[in-house]
């Protein structure tokens, strides 16, 4: 235990100064002064915004950590025991980009989105690793940084006059779990997690639509209770209950109005579901494209399996044609649509895996997790697609040239989305939290992705 009084720990167990302690209390102490989440809207003009190129983002969020050497950055040279079975690479339509060979569909698609194989950050940790992927802020402060997702929401959502069906910051269908999402922000810019499963119809999302219930047997339950409430019945006309009748119908707006049809996939048609693939990741995907289609600017898929620590290229064989299907679908159909241009499909996980094959027992041909390089993919928004950014060694092993940390990334993002990713939070801490991570002393940074963008 650390007994200096000059210092605490923070929740991943690093030294915290009394600087940081007292800038944590400034932000504790302005939600009760102000009586408001951390985060709300300032009265104050801010200052002008970059012009944005992007208005949503979708995030495929591969929980667990792919291998990079299995998905984007494949190293059949390094041999066997780096490789594996995946000695086959195939060409996509840019010409050099190879990608592993189980990503026919996507291999298709490579002129519309760019690799990023110089991911890095060093941990190990799936705390620590999601919590820096996601928010953009190295783990050593105290604070607890909300996800972009949260930043999206309040900055480019509730503070902008967000007026969506639903909320503007989703998740597909479960909470990423490492962290809290909406950080320091408070519940208000947590995301909306749907639960249910989409392949199934209906789609009971948590709270909307209700498995085994029809939409008239709703409404019939709605018209008892009224007829049932003698006090609103005697009381119709008083003013204290209109809040009340207010919240009552935005409520049932979501279970039987315009909202509730959002999820509803069969309006897609059987032949738009199978394209995107009939199992829970593919249809995420389809549902993502309605959400954006409809308003909401953040949408993330939580698709996990990818933690492999056992058993890494049987599961690779069935994850990879799901992820091949679905993300493909998703990129094409956004460009038919005239959707891309303006819409950030994001795909990784937190980190890597060990290049090395862990071919002995117990983990029979499983990966470990690897911080030190790994990959992701981005596409639209205003990312130039057809371009592969940094590298990794011969083996796959260490960083070889232009490293892209996490706050490189989620700032390029902000950018494109017109947040000012060198800007602070409005009404928090005077003015001092910054939206992303600054380069200083040990943090360091590649650069916004301009290559790019």
């Amino acid at each position: 235990m650390n007994r200096n009084p000059g210092y605490f720990s923070n929740q991943f167990g690093r030294p915290l100064t009394r600087r940081s302690a007292l800038k944590g209390g400034a932000l504790a102490a302005a939600a009760v002064l102000f009586g408001k989440p951390l985060g709300w809207a300032s009265t104050d003009t801010p200052a002008p915004l970059p012009r944005p190129k992007a208005r949503a983002v979708i995030q495929i969020w591969l929980a667990g950590g792919p291998s990079h050497l299995d998905t984007f950055d494949p190293k059949p040279e390094a041999g066997y025991d780096y490789c594996g079975p995946f000695n086959k690479p195939i060409q996509t339509n840019v010409n050099g980009m190879v990608i592993n060979e189980l990503l026919p569909e996507l291999a298709k698609q490579a002129d519309k989105y760019s690799i990023i194989r110089g991911m890095t950050h060093g941990s190990n940790s799936h705390e620590t690793a999601a919590y820096m992927v996601q928010t953009g802020h190295d783990s050593s402060d105290r604070l607890v940084y909300p996800s972009m997702g949260a930043v999206v929401s309040l900055l480019r959502g509730y503070n902008a006059g967000y007026r969506g069906l639903v909320p503007p910051y989703i998740i597909l269908t479960e909470p990423l779990g490492r962290f809290s999402e909406d950080g320091f922000l408070g519940p208000q810019y947590k995301a909306f997690a749907t639960g249910g499963d989409p392949t199934k119809q209906p789609f009971a999302v948590q709270g909307i639509v209700a498995e085994g219930i029809s939409t008239r047997r709703q409404g019939e339950r709605r018209d008892l209770m009224h007829n049932l409430d003698e006090l609103g019945s005697a009381l119709k006309d008083d003013t204290r209950l209109v809040d009340f009748k207010q919240s009552e119908a935005g409520a049932y707006d979501m279970i039987l109005g315009e909202r509730a049809k959002i999820f509803d996939l069969v309006e897609e048609g059987q032949g738009m579901r199978e394209w995107y693939g009939l199992n829970r990741f593919g249809q995420s995907c389809l549902v993502a494209r309605r959400l954006i289609e409809r308003g909401v600017l953040f949408v993330t898929i939580n698709y996990g399996g990818w933690d492999t620590h056992k058993q890494n290229f049987q599961a690779m064989r069935q994850k990879l044609p799901e992820l091949d299907k679905g993300m493909a679908a998703l990129i094409q159909d956004l460009k038919t649509r005239g959707l891309l241009d303006s819409t950030i499909v994001w795909c990784g996980g937190e980190f890597g895996r060990t290049p090395k094959v862990m071919w002995e027992e117990p983990w029979n041909g499983g990966r470990g997790h690897w911080g030190k390089v790994f990959s992701h993919v981005v596409a639209g928004g205003g990312f130039r697609g057809g371009i592969v950014v940094g590298a990794s060694d011969a083996k796959g092993e260490e960083l070889k040239e232009r490293p892209v940390y996490p706050w490189d990334l989620i700032g390029s993002m902000h950018e494109l989305l017109g947040i000012d990713p060198d800007g602070t939070f409005p009404r928090i801490a005077d003015g001092t939290v910054r939206i992303t991570q600054a380069a200083t002393g040990d943090i360091k940074s590649g650069g916004r992705l301009k290559e790019i963008m």
